[in-house]
C-alpha cells in the first residue's frame, strides 16, 4: 500500500500534516472530476485536471461552503479558485485555498541539500523529503581525499537541528529501485513507495573498479565515503601503496600519503596527470611536485593483473610487464553514473547513461528534474554546449536552479565551473570548461595564468600558489 503524506500550505506557511492511505479512489477518479476525501479527521478536495491530481482545501474561504458540490466555484456566493494552484480568481472570497504539495528528493548530496534549502528560503511550505542510501547527513565530499582520517561530524554540511528547524525530512538507508513517472511514485528496495509532485534526481556517480584478475582482493580500495577514507588512511600507514589513476582523486590521495606511506607508486593511462582535464602544462607541474616527495610514476600504462597472497594484494602487474610490490592498491580511475533505477521510467538517458536536462534542469518528463554529477546540461559560457561536469560547486548551483524552477520562477543555469585541488600543501584552482588549450609560455613564479583559446571569448584561468599553502 502506498502512503501519501501532504502538508497544508497557505501563503508558504505549514499549517498541518495529514497521512493519507489507500490511493485506490484517487486512481479511479476521471479527468475533470472532483471528490471529497477523508484525510485523518479532515476532509480535502481531490481534483483531476488533464490527467494531473491536485489536493486542495474543501471549503470556500468566504463562508466555508463545501466546494465538492461545485466546480471550484462556491455553490453559495460564487467565489472561483484555480484548480491547479488554489489561487482566488473570483470574489467574494478573500483567501486562496489551502494547497497540498509534496516533493521527493533522491540522495543526500550538495544538489539535493541546496534545492531543499532554496525551497525553504523562497517560503515553500510543502513537504520536502531527501532520500539517501547512506546513513549520513549531507557532507563535504571534497575533503575525503584531502583529509582522509576525517570524522563524520567534522564534514557535515548541516547539523540535524537544521533539518528539524526547517522541516526537511531525511530518509536514511533507502535504496531507490524504480521511478514510475506516470503515477508519480518512487519505489524502494524495502518494498515501500512514495508519491511525489515534483522529483529531483541527484544520485550522482559511483567509483569505477578495475576489470582484471585480483580486482576483488581485500586491500584493493576505492574512495567514496568517509568510512572508505578512514580505511585507506589506516591501511596505508607505513605500507607500500600503488595508486591507479592520475586525475583528482588519485593525485590527491598520493599527495596525502607522502608523509605516511613507506612508498608510493602512481599508475596513469595518459602521458601526464590531469592531461584530459587541466592540460599538459599543469600535468608536468603536478608530476614534478609529487616526484620531489618521492612518488614514482608509471605513465602510459595500466593494470593487467593483481597478484595475491592470502586474499590480499602482493604484486601489481602492468601491461608493460612491470611488476610492482604492493601492500595496498587504491583505485581512482573514474566513475559510472547511478542511473540504473531509471530504466523503464520514461526519463531519457544518453549513451553513457547520464540524464540530459535543459537550461532549467528539467528532464524530458514533466515535474522531474536532475542535477549534479548525473546530469548532462547546457553550459551557457560555452554557447549552450552540452556537458557533464562533476564539480562540487556546479552541483550546488544546480540544486538552487532546480528549486527556483520547481516554484515556476523560470531561472536558467548561469554558473561558470570552478574547481580546486590541493597537492603537497599547494593549491591549484581553475574556472571554465575543460579545453585542450596550449600555453604560450609558463613560469613557476606566476600566480595567475590564463589560457587563451582561438575563436573563443573564454578559456581556462588557473591560480597556482607555489610558495605557500593557502
Amino acid at each position: 500500500m502506498c502512503i501519501y503524506v501532504h502538508y497544508v500550505c497557505v501563503y508558504g506557511t505549514v499549517i498541518a500534516f495529514f497521512p493519507f492511505a489507500d490511493p485506490a479512489p484517487v486512481l479511479d477518479l476521471d479527468s475533470e472530476e472532483m471528490m471529497e476525501v477523508e484525510v485523518g479527521r479532515h476532509g480535502v478536495l481531490l481534483a483531476r485536471c488533464n490527467g494531473e491530481f491536485t489536493v486542495l482545501g474543501n471549503q470556500c474561504t468566504h463562508y466555508g461552503a463545501p466546494l465538492s458540490r461545485g466546480v471550484l466555484r462556491c455553490p453559495w456566493h460564487g467565489s472561483c479558485f484555480n484548480v491547479k494552484t488554489g489561487d482566488l480568481e473570483e470574489y467574494p472570497g478573500i483567501d486562496c485555498l489551502q494547497l497540498f504539495i509534496l516533493c521527493v528528493y533522491q540522495n543526500a548530496g550538495p544538489a539535493c541539500l541546496m534545492c531543499a534549502e532554496t525551497l525553504r528560503q523562497e517560503r515553500y511550505g510543502g513537504r520536502i523529503i531527501m532520500v539517501t542510501r547512506d546513513d549520513l547527513l549531507p557532507y563535504d565530499k571534497t575533503r575525503l581525499s584531502k583529509v582522509m582520517d576525517v570524522e563524520n561530524n567534522s564534514i557535515t554540511l548541516r547539523r540535524e537541528e537544521f533539518f528539524q528547524q526547517f522541516d526537511i525530512e531525511v530518509w536514511f538507508n533507502k535504496q531507490v529501485t524504480s521511478v514510475n513517472t506516470e503515477e508519480k511514485n518512487v519505489a524502494f528496495s524495502d518494498g515501500g513507495f512514495q508519491h511525489y509532485d515534483q522529483l529531483l534526481i541527484a544520485t550522482g556517480c559511483r567509483a569505477k573498479g578495475l576489470d582484471c584478475p585480483g580486482a576483488d582482493l581485500d586491500n584493493v580500495l576505492m574512495l567514496e565515503t568517509p568510512a572508505d577514507a578512514r580505511r585507506i588512511h589506516s591501511a596505508c600507514k607505513d605500507s607500500r601503496i600503488v595508486v591507479v589513476g592520475t586525475s583528482f582523486v588519485g593525485m590527491e590521495v598520493a599527495s596525502y600519503m607522502t608523509d605516511k606511506a613507506a612508498t608510493i607508486t602512481v599508475i596513469g593511462s595518459s602521458e601526464l596527470p590531469y592531461q584530459r582535464t587541466l592540460g599538459p602544462e599543469i600535468g608536468k607541474i603536478t608530476m614534478m611536485m609529487l616526484a620531489e616527495r618521492g612518488v614514482k610514476f608509471y605513465m602510459n600504462d595500466s593494470v593487467k593483473e593483481v597478484r595475491r597472497e592470502d586474499k590480499r594484494v602482493k604484486e601489481v602487474v602492468l601491461k608493460s610487464g612491470t611488476v610492482l610490490p604492493a601492500d595496498v592498491l587504491i583505485v581512482g580511475i573514474g566513475v559510472l553514473p547511478n542511473s540504473g533505477f531509471l530504466q523503464g521510467s520514461g526519463i531519457n538517458m544518453d549513451n553513457k547513461k547520464y540524464v540530459p536536462v535543459d537550461k532549467f534542469m528539467r528532464t524530458n518528463v514533466a515535474d522531474v528534474f536532475c542535477a549534479g554529477d548525473l546530469s548532462s546540461f547546457p553550459l551557457k559560457m560555452a554557447g549552450q554546449e552540452r556537458v557533464n561536469i562533476g564539480h562540487w560547486q556546479i552541483a550546488q548551483a544546480h540544486g538552487r536552479v532546480v528549486a527556483l524552477n520547481m516554484l515556476h520562477k523560470q531561472v536558467e543555469l548561469n554558473s561558470a565551473p570552478f574547481y580546486w585541488t590541493v597537492l603537497v600543501g599547494r593549491t591549484i584552482r581553475y574556472t571554465g570548461k575543460r579545453l585542450y588549450a596550449v600555453f604560450k609560455g609558463f613560469f613557476l613564479n606566476y600566480k595567475l595564468l590564463y589560457v587563451p583559446v582561438s575563436d573563443r571569448l573564454w578559456g581556462r584561468i588557473y591560480r597556482i600558489n607555489i610558495k605557500r599553502k593557502i
